[in-house]
C-alpha cells in the first residue's frame, strides 16, 4: 500500500463542514434536553468533581502568591503594631509610675499639714535639695534658711516621727544631721513603759541602737521608743524607732538592742522644723572638789 492509497483511506468520511453542522445541532439539542429536563445534572456533577482537582492545580500558583504577599503584609503591620504597642506600654509605665509617686508625695503632705493641729509646736514645711556626698555622713541639706529664720538645733521630722536635728545654717539652705549618723544621740523611753534609755545612730539609714542597757532590762521586739523631753531639744511624745533585734548574754553586763528609724530618714524628701521647745531652766554647776554644799547660785549671791 503507498502513501497516496493510505492518505485516501484516512480522508474518508464526512467533509469538515457536514462535522461542524452536526456537532452544532447536537450541542443545541444537548442544551435543550438539559434546559427542558435535566437529564444531565448527574453528568454535570460527574465531570466537575473529576475536573476540579485539575482547577485547583491551575489556580494553586496565583492562591500561593496572594497568601504570600498578605503573609508579608500582615507580618510587617503586627511588627509596626508591637512597636508601637511597647511603645506605648512604656509611656504608660512612666506616667503611672508619677502618678504612684505624686499620690506617696500628696498623702505624706496631707499628714504633715496635719501634724501642726495636733502638736503644741509650730511647724515649717521644708524640702530636702541635696544629701551629703559622703557616703560615711547621714546629712541633708533643705531648702529652709537664716531667711526663714531657722536656728541651729532645730528638730526635724516627718509625718512619722524624728528624723533629724537642724546643725548649721546657711543664708538659704540648713544642714540637717539625721538620726543615724554614727554616734548622734536622741534621748528616749518605751512608750510601753515608760523606762528611759538613749538611742544611738549606727552610721547606718535603717539601723539604730540602745547602749548599755542592762541584761536584765523590760524591753521587748516590737516596743516603741518615743522622745522622752527631758533634754530641752526634742518634744516628747514623738516617735523614734521601734526595737527589732535583742540579743543578751549572761557573759555581758549589757544587751545588745537594735532598732529601726520610725521616720523616713532615707525616703521622705518633705520635711517639718518643729520651733524651738520652752526653754528649761539651766542645770545647776557642779560642785568643786574643794568645796562643801555651796552651789554656784548661793556663790553668786
Amino acid at each position: 500500500m503507498d502513501n497516496s492509497q493510505s492518505l485516501q483511506f484516512f480522508n474518508r468520511g464526512p467533509s469538515p463542514a457536514v462535522r461542524l453542522v452536526f456537532f452544532s445541532v447536537l450541542s443545541l439539542l444537548l442544551l435543550f434536553v438539559d434546559a427542558r429536563y435535566r437529564y444531565l445534572e448527574s453528568t454535570r456533577s460527574a465531570l466537575s468533581v473529576l475536573v476540579s482537582p485539575v482547577q485547583r492545580l491551575a489556580t494553586m500558583p496565583a492562591e500561593l502568591w496572594r497568601q504570600a504577599g498578605e503573609f508579608f503584609v500582615t507580618q510587617r503591620s503586627l511588627v509596626d503594631q508591637n512597636q508601637a504597642l511597647q511603645q506605648q506600654h512604656e509611656r504608660d509605665a512612666a506616667q503611672l509610675s508619677q502618678l504612684q509617686s505624686m499620690q506617696q508625695e500628696n498623702r505624706q503632705l496631707r499628714n504633715l499639714l496635719e501634724l501642726p493641729q495636733r502638736s503644741e509646736f509650730s511647724a515649717m514645711a521644708a524640702e530636702i535639695l541635696y544629701a551629703e556626698r559622703d557616703v560615711f555622713k547621714r546629712k541633708v541639706l533643705i531648702n529652709k534658711g537664716e531667711n526663714a529664720k531657722i536656728q541651729a538645733g532645730q528638730v526635724v521630722m516627718d509625718d512619722l516621727g524624728i528624723v533629724g536635728q537642724v546643725t548649721r545654717v546657711y543664708p538659704w539652705l540648713s544642714e540637717v544631721t539625721l538620726i543615724t549618723e554614727k554616734d548622734y544621740a536622741v534621748p528616749v523611753q518605751i512608750l510601753r513603759n515608760g523606762l528611759r534609755t538613749i538611742v544611738f545612730g549606727a552610721g547606718d539609714t535603717s539601723q539604730l541602737s540602745l547602749r548599755y542597757m542592762p541584761v536584765s532590762s523590760d524591753i521587748q521586739n516590737g516596743d516603741l521608743l518615743v522622745t522622752s523631753g527631758i533634754d530641752g531639744v526634742y518634744p516628747p511624745g514623738i516617735p523614734v524607732a521601734k526595737v527589732i533585734k535583742i540579743e543578751r548574754d549572761a557573759a555581758y553586763p549589757f544587751a545588745r538592742v537594735s532598732c529601726l528609724p520610725v521616720g523616713g530618714v532615707d525616703r521622705q524628701r518633705h520635711l517639718l522644723i518643729l520651733s524651738g521647745v520652752p526653754g528649761l531652766p539651766e542645770r545647776p554647776a557642779e560642785q568643786s572638789a574643794e568645796g562643801g554644799k555651796e552651789t554656784a547660785v548661793e556663790k553668786k549671791q
